[in-house]
């Protein structure tokens, strides 16, 4: 036996006549040699028999012949027999190495699968699923039929063994047959899709087998506890349940039955018990509970929204669902694996993780609550008691507030206010927020930036977010929710004030990111609103306002002491969106304010965010907004024209440049389209609207920055559209006057369309260049908006006076013309940019 390590490697060499290596000698021998005391010894055999099958030969036939002699099916078959008794024989007496012999023999086994399931002519689909790296693909078209016919025995007399494999308690020596499983599969789906029959009883049944093993390793060790495993550990279980929920999909994708009514009936026979008192392994109950999880996505034909969990007659109109009664509505098998999940009172169950997975399903859910609402106060119960967001250990805790917040999210129209009320006292004690100084990773650190992002609190700002979602439900009585939410807002006004007096520098670090959380929790709560809507709907009830006024004074206060601290700053931006985003305008007063004290002290992306806010304040409130956007676009505007003039030193400044540029044209930009462009030339800006168009006529002829041009060139388009239109109406009626500005018609023709044109005939313009491509378009529309504008004088002048300046042919110039006064402004924007394509192609 010394020689074994040649006698491996003599198999091992590809370019060795098998003739030479399997002979009526040396297969006995090796087949001895698997059952030797020595574990070296058999785990080197099994490498060289793996070697052996593998070994490419031309012919088919050969091949089958080579495995025939073998008869490793039987071989193998016994040899897993022998060892999984021996293997419980030694029960908790773990043998390392002996399970490494077990898993050699699930590798040689996936070998010789993968090898006959070439012999079957289903190469190309081992390809597909890239499982045979070891494996010759010499022979991948059509074997002969008998060849093929009698590989296909061979598998199927290995498919029992393969299952055996796959439910070996080591996960190791389980997925050693995964590549074998995954062909079989691919190659089931084919079959599949290829005929509208029914699968045969022979697959159906390996199918049914497969799913049992798939449901049994999908559950936790018994004797693991997934709190005290590592991250590595817990990683590599959902590794495992990953890998085996493939195996299910794509069962699922062969017959989906199968797969629906394995999990319902596995989960609910686990309920049913847990119901019945009956004793139930944590590891089988939690694996219960995660079957409902992921029925959503195993049941791919189920409709969406409440019809996924009870069958209506017909769909129901979106305005009638209010006040459809769906309880008399017979469940799905969805909606019926749900019931059953709560009414098992498995939420009790006495072990974390099986409750945590249960705050999954229902957070994930939520529609079924919606035609069962008897099930709302069980799922409350428990995720606001100890189980829940009252739970001793913080991590449990701060996974359920979100959980919490995404059940009350989803379905705040089923809580009636006396429940709303009962749930605001219950998590009331949850709300109160503390502060910790961390300890810094390295002494270039930022104190304050490190204990600002507290990952409790980020997840506590969810509950305040909650507490918003249920005071609003007393929208009807307007007093009811003002006090309510004042008796939610005071102590954190009152937190606020007391923090702000306590600082007296930099160093009062604590206070400052108190203060910091307090006004990040106060736009939390108003978040929780439903969002003003523009126009207001009819029977629209405002939130609080006073109350909202009063926050939003006391955050301005804060920010006006302390807009040295970036936290602070943020914290408030944050804050007033979420504020004006409830409110609507009733507090757009204070935005001069809260602008002057926020450019105060700034970093170039906090300019950007504060534009971001802006746009969204537009959306929001649009012309509501008109007095608040006159005073501010001037002040902000010389503010961003100084920053973008500066010299920039490297790239972290070229890149601000970049973003800053692009985030005040969008701003410009969405100025326009929302109608606000009359801020541009009232009293107060009149005198900034022509250096502002001066400035977009330089971005617009910059070919070096494309982004820059087709924000430049549609802003003009947007100001030929508005302002370029002649100043009465084409009948004389007063009543009629559009808001072109007298003399802007010069501008154009003088400026804009020269320009336009000239760009197009830079040497520098790089038609190659896909950004550049993006801008014809932009170009186009300008010139779009030219002849809508101003009609047959545009047409006159392009045909008449500028074309033919620019030397274009007559004929040319009069198809161009004809195009821009014919097309919409999708279709010219279309065909002028394959036309200055070709006209440069030519050129």
């Amino acid at each position: 036996m010394a020689t074994l390590p040649a006698f491996e490697a003599y198999f091992y060499e590809g370019w060795i006549d098998i003739n030479l290596t399997v002979t009526p000698t040396t297969v006995p021998l090796l087949f001895s040699l698997l059952s030797d005391p020595s574990l070296a010894i058999r785990l080197a055999t099994s490498v060289a028999l793996l070697r052996i099958v593998s070994k490419g030969l031309k012919e088919p036939g050969d091949k089958l012949q080579l495995i025939k002699v073998l008869s490793l099916g039987r071989v193998l078959e016994a040899l897993e027999e022998k060892t999984r008794m021996q293997q419980a024989e030694r029960g908790e007496n773990t043998d390392e190495g002996e399970e490494s012999y077990r898993e050699a023999l699930g590798r040689l086994l996936n070998v010789l699968g993968l090898e006959l399931i070439k012999l079957m002519d289903v190469g190309s689909c081992c390809q597909t699923y890239n499982v045979l790296p070891l494996l010759s693909l010499r022979y991948l078209g059509s074997a002969p039929e008998n060849v093929r016919s009698e590989a296909s025995q061979l598998l199927q007399q290995t498919l029992p063994v393969v299952l055996r494999f796959m439910a070996d308690d080591y996960d190791d020596t389980c997925s050693t047959i995964f590549p074998m499983l995954q062909t079989i599969l691919a190659s089931y789906k084919r079959i599949r899709k290829a005929t509208s029959e029914p699968v045969d009883d022979q697959k159906r049944s390996f199918l049914v087998s497969l799913l049992n093993v798939v449901l049994q390793k999908m559950r936790w060790d018994e004797e693991a506890d997934p709190d005290d495993l590592d991250e590595d550990d817990k990683a590599a279980f959902e590794s495992l349940r990953k890998e085996l929920r493939s195996f299910m999909d794509s069962v699922l994708s062969i017959d989906q039955d199968l797969v629906t009514e394995a999990v319902r009936r596995h989960a609910l026979d686990t309920l049913s018990l847990y119901r019945s008192g009956q004793p139930v392994k944590w590891s089988d109950a939690e694996l219960a509970v995660y079957l409902v999880y992921i029925f959503g996505e195993i049941n791919k034909t189920g409709s969406k929204g409440r019809a996924a969990f009870c069958q209506t007659p017909a769909v129901v109109a979106k305005e009638k669902r209010k006040e459809t009664d769906y309880s008399e509505y017979p469940l799905t098998t969805h909606g019926e694996l749900m019931f059953a999940l709560i009414q098992s009172g498995i939420s009790a169950f006495p072990n974390r993780t099986v409750v945590m997975q249960f705050f999954e399903v229902a957070a994930r859910y939520g529609d079924f609550f919606k035609v069962r609402k008897e099930c709302i106060m069980p799922t409350l119960e428990a995720m606001v008691d100890t189980r829940g967001i009252h739970n001793p250990i913080s991590g449990v805790r701060t996974r359920v507030f979100y959980l919490f917040y995404r059940f009350i999210k989803e379905d705040r129209n089923e809580i009636s206010p006396e429940l709303g009320q009962s749930l605001l006292e219950g998590i009331r004690d949850t709300l109160v927020i503390q502060a910790e100084l961390p300890e810094l990773e390295s002494p270039e650190d930022d104190l304050l930036t490190a204990a600002v992002r507290d990952t409790y609190f980020e997840a506590q700002l969810y509950m305040f977010e909650t507490v918003g979602t249920l005071i609003s439900l007393f929208g009807k009585s307007s007093e009811q929710t003002a006090a309510l939410l004042l008796s939610f807002v005071k102590p954190l006004l009152n937190e606020l004030s007391v923090n702000l007096q306590a600082i007296r520098g930099p160093q009062d670090v604590l206070p400052i990111v108190k203060v910091h959380h307090v006004i990040m929790a106060l736009g939390n709560i108003a978040k929780g609103f439903p969002d003003y809507v523009y126009p207001l709907p009819q029977g629209y009830t405002a939130p609080p306002l006073d109350v909202f006024r009063e926050v939003a004074q006391a955050i301005l206060v804060s920010l006006e002491a302390m807009k040295g601290f970036k936290p602070v700053r943020d914290a408030t931006r944050f804050a007033f969106a979420r504020i004006l985003g409830t409110t609507g305008p009733s507090v757009a007063h204070f935005i001069p304010t809260l602008t002057a004290n926020l450019l105060a002290h700034f970093e170039p992306e906090e300019l950007i965010d504060f534009i971001n806010f802006l746009n969204l304040l537009i959306h929001k409130l649009q012309h509501d907004l008109f007095d608040v956007l006159d005073q501010l676009i001037g002040p902000l505007n010389t503010h961003i024209t100084g920053l973008l003039s500066q010299p920039i030193t490297g790239t972290d400044d070229e890149q601000a440049h970049v973003n800053t540029q692009k985030a005040y044209l969008a701003l410009l930009n969405n100025l326009m389209t929302s109608k606000l462009h009359g801020i541009f030339i009232s009293d107060l800006n009149k005198d900034r609207f022509e250096p502002l168009l001066e400035s977009m006529m330089q971005l617009a002829s910059n070919v070096s920055d494309s982004s820059g041009q087709r924000a430049a060139f549609s802003f003009l388009a947007s100001s030929v559209a508005i302002w370029g239109q002649s100043v009465t109406a084409a009948d004389g009626d007063a009543a009629a006057r559009s808001q072109g500005l007298p003399g802007f018609e010069r501008f154009i023709y003088d400026r804009i369309v020269p320009m336009a044109f000239g760009v197009l005939s830079s040497p520098d313009l790089n038609m190659k260049d896909p950004q550049t491509l993006m801008v014809l378009p932009e170009i186009g529309g300008l010139l779009h908006a030219v002849g809508k504008a101003r009609g047959q004088e545009a047409y006159e002048f392009f045909v008449s006076a500028f074309l033919p300046s620019q030397s274009w042919p007559s004929n040319t110039a009069m198809e161009f013309t004809t195009k821009l006064r014919d097309l919409d402004a999708r279709a010219f924007r279309k065909y002028f940019s394959e036309f200055v394509r070709a006209s440069r192609s030519a050129s």
